[in-house]
């Protein structure tokens, strides 16, 4: 068990390395930062435009290998660098990091749970109206971009506030600005913030499980042991779930891992159309104005996400497969 401990502990730490070497590489031919300092007005001299990128760890006579390992020595240290603005990279993460994850955690489980149930209750009822409607359902959320479905979501929350006559649905940040109250008055405003761009992260998670669940568990209903568990006296619910949803879940777990990725794009247009300050909507404004650091910085906190849902991924299977275990 320790060795495959620290087998874990160092794939982590190689997946992050190589994840943030090419985010490096990639936003660094990508990306100008020289032109956010030349636009300015008046415009700067090139020597003066020369000393920023250096003092951010930009230069571009340097060569980028040379430029990442900088940067990597420092971000080994707990430095990430700095903006372009001349602001530190950690002190935007950390006011950032708290949003997204909220709403990634919460888009999550939402997504997950809701999908699996709904393609199991699809299998049950396999060629019947409620499948039909499912299905139909998913594919149509599926066929929806995923920006599109959160304007088409805001435009509903608008015209159900204008039809009622006051806010009911809230759909821009992730809180009321001055709001008072006491502890459960704040976490209802952030709740009736946080439901719409839930619903956008969610709804497209929801359609992809139900899908795959459904799937996986038809071939358990058709499996010999679930069938020997009724011919036993256990109705076919009861059996599915004592013998059946467990095997239909162990599937899934690796669909979860791949997903989350799916997930995180998903927030970055909830963030930027709901007015959230998370870390999609900072990855937006970082690249389109050229700010190197910060999108390396949003990219290895994906990374960092991606790679915990496959360990949480792992862990959901070691829990469901015994042969796992053995």
């Amino acid at each position: 068990m320790p060795g495959l401990t620290l087998r874990h502990v160092a794939r982590v730490v190689l997946l992050l390395l190589v994840s943030a070497l090419f985010a490096y590489v990639v936003a660094s031919k990508a990306l100008d930062p020289r032109a956010y300092f030349e636009n300015r007005t008046p415009r700067p001299p090139a020597s003066a435009v020369d000393h920023e990128l250096a003092a951010l760890g930009l230069d571009g006579h340097r060569p980028v290998l040379a430029r990442f390992g900088h940067w990597a020595w420092r971000a080994l240290h707990g430095d990430l660098g700095r903006t372009l603005d001349g602001t530190s990279v950690n002190a935007e993460f950390g006011r950032r990091v708290g949003v997204s994850v909220r709403l990634l955690s919460v888009g999550t489980v939402t997504g997950a749970g809701i999908g699996v149930l709904a393609g199991v209750w699809a299998a049950v009822r396999r060629g019947r109206l409620p499948d039909r409607a499912m299905t139909v359902l998913s594919f149509l959320i599926l066929s929806v971009p995923t920006f599109v479905l959160a304007l088409l979501l805001k435009d509903g929350a608008l015209s159900f506030n204008h039809g009622v006559g006051h806010t009911v649905i809230r759909y821009a940040g992730e809180s009321t600005p001055g709001r008072g109250g006491g502890f459960f008055a704040q976490l209802g405003d952030r709740a009736s913030h946080l439901a719409l761009p839930t619903a956008t992260v969610a709804l497209g998670s929801i359609a992809s499980y139900s899908r795959y669940q459904r799937a996986a568990t038809l071939d358990v209903l058709n499996a010999d042991h679930l069938r020997t568990a009724q011919a036993k006296g256990l109705t076919p619910g009861r059996a599915l779930l004592r013998h059946g949803l467990r095997v239909s879940l162990v599937p899934m777990t690796t669909f979860f891992s791949f997903g989350f990725l799916a997930v995180f794009t998903g927030s970055v247009f909830a963030e930027q159309i709901f007015g959230w300050p998370g870390m999609g909507s900072w990855f937006l404004e970082a690249a389109q104005k050229g700010d190197v650091n910060s999108v390396v910085a949003v990219s290895l906190f994906a990374a960092a996400a991606v790679i915990l849902a496959g360990l949480v991924a792992d862990a959901l299977l070691f829990a469901l497969d015994p042969r796992v275990r053995g």
